[in-house]
């Protein structure tokens, strides 16, 4: 078994055509056959099947898939990892952020380490922070930064690197604004923007409304979080939102804050990577810029 064996599992299952994997791996169509053909007999598995005029992987195909996809991950990584590890000039760093932390948290943070570093070429991806795990443990990305309640995984290490609890939002002149000890049910009654279903803020309001055995009358669901922080803004609604995603509104008082009732679920920022990954430089570099201002920001959240 070679990676490029590997690579036509994986090519396969993508696009059906042998003549497709041919042309992506700069080979002719028979050396693909081939390959397939070798690696059959290696495993003495049928790992390959045609169908109306496609290529397919059979059940025991998909099983090696499995491993075939972190296996050319990893070679694609280690291979890039060594090339840019003795230089902290060029190179490519691969990120993935939550929303809350990609909005409010990484512009400013980017802005400076691309003045520092302006050979490095920076690639972000803004996804809900359960899809940001799965990347770390697939190894398609390098580091990950996200909003999330304190979490375990076999293969990711996470560092808090400031506190970013969950608020309830409303304008000023809503009438839970001015009222001094809210109740779960007083809220239920009003007007709700939801967060999508993936986001992490979400899954926390559904745990929320668990907790308390309620359940939303007709509410609002959007993925913006500038969308919800408007609609909050018209003054029927309000939200449950990260505190940094509000903290500008807080200040100019456009937006009133306040405590969850019966919340007890902790959030922090976390800058996570997988365990497995040794850290470049360009990463252990970025981290520093990280850890630099979640000090910061723990002073003013």
């Amino acid at each position: 078994m070679n990676l490029m064996k590997l690579q036509i599992v994986e090519l396969i299952d993508r696009h059906h055509h042998m003549t497709s994997v041919a042309e992506i791996l700069g080979i002719k169509q028979p050396t693909v056959t081939f390959h397939m053909k070798s690696l059959e007999e290696e495993l003495q598995v049928r790992l390959f099947e045609s169908r109306s005029g496609k290529t397919f992987l059979t059940e025991a195909g998909q099983a090696l898939l499995h491993y075939a996809v972190k296996i050319n991950a990893l070679a694609k990584e280690s291979e890039r990892v060594v090339r840019e590890y003795d230089s902290l000039y060029r190179g490519t760093l691969h990120i993935g952020a939550s929303y809350v932390p990609a909005t409010y948290l990484l512009p400013a943070i980017l802005n400076t380490f691309a003045r520092e570093f302006p050979g490095i070429r920076i690639s972000l991806s803004v996804k809900p922070s359960p899809v940001i795990r799965d990347m770390l443990a697939r190894h398609q990305i390098d580091l990950g930064i996200i909003s999330s309640e304190p979490f375990t995984g076999s293969s990711l290490q996470a560092e808090s690197l400031c506190k970013d609890d969950l608020t309830l939002i409303s304008s000023p002149d809503h009438p839970l604004a001015k009222s001094d000890s809210l109740q779960p049910e007083q809220i239920i009654r009003s007007p709700f923007a939801l967060h999508g279903s993936e986001s992490s803020t979400r899954q926390l309001t559904d745990l929320w409304l668990e907790q308390h055995g309620l359940h939303m009358r007709s509410p609002v669901e959007l993925d913006s979080l500038e969308a919800i922080k408007q609609l909050v803004l018209l003054g029927d609604h309000i939200s449950f939102m990260s505190r940094m995603a509000v903290q500008r509104e807080q200040q100019e008082g456009l937006l009133h804050v306040m405590p969850i009732p019966g919340h007890r679920a902790s959030r922090h920022i976390y800058s996570v990577q997988n365990k497995d990954r040794l850290p470049s430089v360009q990463i252990q570099r970025f981290q520093e810029v990280l850890r630099e201002v979640g000090i910061q920001l723990e002073q003013v959240l």
